[in-house]
């Protein structure tokens, strides 16, 4: 993936485009109920022709949504945020037939010299070497820290390791974080971290486990309920270092999304899945640059609320960066074969990425 992708737009005067006709809307029959034959969005730009025969762009486009049109504006919606009368766009084909027009091939790369048809290890795999992704995404976070929004996707491996513990905390009090979606897990193991030195009982630093090392996350969890927050815990245990508390100290929004297997949970954990997808929503539209480590449910559900683009305040379209960090690949394939298609993989351990990532960023 490179910084020097430019925005192609269509070329609108061609003869399928010119003559298209404008979209075709249908009123919502009811709350939360989209008309028969609605489009439904990619998280690629789509453009929607009015009646007044302009080509529109809809905004934050992503997986799975609808098309509200009002007046000169497009709006992306969930179906489930219909209000009856809505006037939905409708239609099944994608290249200007009916006014609908989903411009994949939108973003440009400088042209290189090969241009074999066929060469070997065209496909990101384990063999892959990450040296210019890693150089890219350093020139990435250096101009996002200050001009865009990064996001973070986070599994508690990254609160298992003394060392990606630190680096995560550094880079989020660096301002290379903007917010950070995780789950009951991560959060309350960066807490045991802090207090017991230890994740799931086991010490983060010589990976030894401790006798009834087994209960410290309940602790921690049993804690935090009595006391009624993450804030509140943070002086009540007196905790000055971890990702948690550097969100906190920081102001850095974090959302907790819970699941069914989590146990306590936390008090900050959003139990209701259709708040905590709205919370994530929030921060997925104004994404930037979005990391995901070492959670596959998480990340697929990120990946699918975030558009591949964002309109800036001057009018200008970028890309949105979205890389996937895993050991392995079936991660970043599911998350492809879910519609991210802009996904880049890194496959690595994520503690050595993160180490990694924030020893070239630090001096920054």
């Amino acid at each position: 993936m490179q910084l020097n992708l430019t925005y192609s737009p269509p070329d609108f005067s061609l003869s399928n485009l010119h003559n298209s006709p404008p979209a075709k809307l249908l009123p919502a029959p009811a709350d939360g109920i989209a008309p028969e034959g609605f489009h439904a969005t990619s998280n690629f730009p789509e453009y929607i022709r009015l009646a007044q025969g302009d080509w529109a762009l809809a905004p934050e486009s992503r997986m799975d949504a609808v098309l509200v049109v009002k007046g000169t504006t497009v709006e992306v919606i969930e179906a489930r945020r219909l209000h009856r009368g809505d006037l939905v766009v409708v239609g099944r084909t994608e290249d200007g037939e009916e006014g609908i027009l989903v411009h994949e091939k939108c973003f440009v790369a400088p042209k290189t010299e090969n241009v074999d048809k066929f060469s070997f290890r065209s496909r990101g795999t384990r063999e892959t070497p990450f040296s210019r992704s890693y150089d890219d995404l350093y020139r990435i976070m250096e101009h996002d820290r200050h001009h865009g929004h990064i996001v973070w996707v986070l599994g508690p491996a990254v609160a298992f390791d003394k060392d990606s513990r630190q680096a995560m905390q550094g880079l989020i009090q660096a301002g290379f974080c903007h917010a950070l979606m995780a789950g009951n897990a991560l959060a309350t193991h960066d807490l045991e971290a802090a207090v017991f030195g230890t994740g799931l009982g086991q010490n983060i630093y010589s990976q030894e486990l401790q006798p009834m090392g087994h209960y410290n996350h309940l602790d921690i969890l049993n804690t935090v309920r009595r006391v009624g927050s993450i804030k509140a815990a943070l002086k009540e245990l007196q905790i000055t270092n971890g990702i948690i508390h550097a969100c906190e100290t920081c102001n850095t929004p974090y959302v907790l999304a819970g699941s069914i297997r989590d146990d306590g949970p936390l008090p900050e954990i959003i139990g209701d899945v259709y708040t905590a997808q709205d919370r994530m929503r929030d921060h997925a539209r104004k994404a930037t640059t979005v990391i995901a480590m070492a959670t596959q449910l998480h990340s697929i559900a990120f990946g699918n609320m975030t558009p591949s683009y964002r309109i800036m305040e001057d009018g200008t379209v970028r890309p949105v960066f979205f890389y996937i960090v895993d050991m392995s690949e079936f991660s970043a394939d599911k998350l492809a074969n879910r519609g991210s298609a802009q996904a880049q993989a890194i496959l690595t351990n994520v503690q050595d990425f993160i180490v990694n990532l924030w020893n070239n960023l630090k001096n920054l």
